[in-house]
């Protein structure tokens, strides 16, 4: 039964609850494979013209207008599956067409249109008439196979962008990568509908069950953790074993180690701790390590050398892990990896390149290593800068800066990427594993320049560095829980901005 409104000259009344709301139909059309006429060359055909092609790449399209902007005729090149013709509008141009967009600025000619598409059982949009239109083009949100429309009912295209913006910026890239695991298991499914749909809600239930299905028992972790931990143990121990034997009865390995530079062993004890320090917090591996290298009289080159050497293996197995986990956004790895490779390789060339001025490129780096000592303590006491974010769009523009600076001056890559990368509304686990891994391949180029460059300039610090870093690597977790986290950033933040602060003030003394 219709319901009566009560009166009020304020409001609009409605007879029955079935006219309230937006009572449009969605539906996604393949215009790929039907023809769609658009009436109109000028601004309003264009803008619906390349709404169009941006839905779809290969929509058959035909344009009829007496004058076409260059703009549209630019769109051929990109688009050879549209036709232009220039003319005048004829009922006869609907055969063989499936939609139809009147885009003039002629009232009278867009009536004209409709009145002939109506004849032939066509569909039509008339620009900014939504009482004249079959459809509308509402805002569109798009993530690879995602698609998102947005209607209001042709009330206000206003609201219809602003739901854009805030859709398009709260939706996560790495959502296209998820459909894509979802399709792939899908698919892999045998059976009929029913039993799909079954299969499919119980995996993805578990992800919010309570009791997470795929989840380890605790007894198996700890038994895993024990044995990893044994292992390690009997290695080191069999190394340790190794040395003594071969120092008690090989006379030329005990003078060999002798002969050694006591800088080889700096570098040792220096890169385990270091790493047991990243460990524990994440961070500060290569400001620590450049911070160290600068006070022991190391060049920056050969510094920042070996510190990307000593990463190549810790970021090559974090990589591995997080693409085995599922957590690498391929198309934000494929935007960072070349910048980012080529910034590194311009980076670590220029700074091999002033290696004989390396006593001004020194003080430089040392303002660098403060700058983060400082932001390392800002953290540590969680003071952060209150600052509107942005999304980040110019991906290859931060992976080319990252990867300059983090060669140039040591480090940096993770701070600068991965910190922009998160503060711009990209999720935090798909953009530690897409940094992780890119950091790989940067650190092999970066590697590789140096080497070039420098040769075996500073081995012993270099090679100190790459061993006990490696030898921390597998036991800098474990240990690292049982320190506070906050103890060790306000100590390491400290220790860097010390150490940057002498190598500043010595400079200056030098030159005054």
């Amino acid at each position: 039964m219709p319901q009566l409104l009560e009166k009020d000259d304020n409001i609009i009344q409605f007879n029955s609850k079935k006219e309230l709301g937006n009572q449009l139909f969605p539906i996604f059309v393949k215009l790929n494979e039907l023809t769609t006429l658009v009436v109109g060359g000028g601004n309003v055909g264009l803008e619906k013209l390349v709404a169009l092609l941006d839905n779809s790449h290969v929509a058959k399209i035909k344009l009829i207008a007496e004058s076409i902007r260059p703009e549209i005729y630019e769109l051929v090149k990109q688009y050879p599956q549209l036709e232009l013709i220039e003319k005048s509008f004829d009922s006869e141009d609907l055969i063989g067409v499936h939609l139809v967009l009147a885009a003039t600025n002629d009232n009278t000619l867009n009536e004209t249109i409709r009145v002939a598409a109506h004849e032939r059982n066509l569909l039509i949009n008339v620009a900014d008439k939504p009482d004249l239109c079959d459809f509308y083009l509402g805002s569109i949100v798009k993530k690879g196979d995602l698609k998102i429309a947005i209607s209001t009912n042709g009330k206000s295209p206003t609201i219809a962008k602003r739901l854009k913006q805030v859709l398009k910026e709260s939706i996560p890239e790495e959502i296209d990568h998820i459909l894509q695991q979802m399709s792939a298991l899908r698919l892999r499914l045998k059976g009929d509908f029913a039993f799909k749909v079954k299969k499919l809600n119980a995996v993805t239930a578990s992800l919010v069950d309570e009791q997470d299905t795929f989840a380890i028992p605790t007894e198996s972790k700890n038994v895993r953790a024990k044995l990893k931990w044994l292992l390690w143990t009997a290695i080191v121990f069999s190394i340790a074993v190794g040395v003594f034997v071969f120092w008690h009865r090989e006379p030329d390995f005990q003078l060999f180690l002798q002969q050694v530079d006591p800088l080889f062993y700096y570098f040792l004890a220096a890169g385990f701790t270091f790493a047991m320090v990243d460990g524990a917090i994440g961070m500060s591996y290569g400001v620590t390590s450049s911070s160290f290298s600068l006070a022991m009289g190391i060049p920056p080159a050969p510094a920042s050398m070996g510190i990307h050497l000593s990463e190549v293996l810790s970021n090559g197995i974090a990589g591995w892990m997080h693409y085995k986990m599922g957590n690498v956004n391929w198309k934000l790895f494929k935007l960072l990896l070349i910048p980012g490779v080529v910034g590194a390789i311009i980076g670590a060339y220029l700074l091999s390149s002033l290696e004989h001025y390396s006593a001004y490129t020194r003080p430089i780096v040392a303002i660098y290593t403060s700058i983060l000592g400082i932001i390392i303590l800002l953290k540590a006491f969680n003071i952060k800068r209150r600052k509107k974010q942005k999304k980040i769009e110019k991906i290859g523009t931060l992976g080319f800066f990252g990867g300059f600076i983090d060669a140039a001056f040591g480090g940096g890559w993770g701070s600068i990427v991965l910190s922009s990368l998160i503060a711009g509304g990209r999720h935090p686990l798909f953009s530690l594993g897409t940094v992780k891994i890119t950091r790989f391949f940067i650190a092999i180029l970066s590697s590789i320049t140096f080497i070039s460059m420098l040769g075996g300039a500073y081995w012993e610090a270099v090679l100190g560095l790459v061993i006990g870093s490696s030898l921390a690597a597998p036991i800098a977790a474990k240990v690292s829980n049982r320190i506070s986290a906050k103890t060790i950033m306000v100590l390491v933040g400290i220790i860097v901005l010390m150490v940057s602060l002498r190598n500043v003030i010595v400079f200056i003394m030098k030159i005054v």
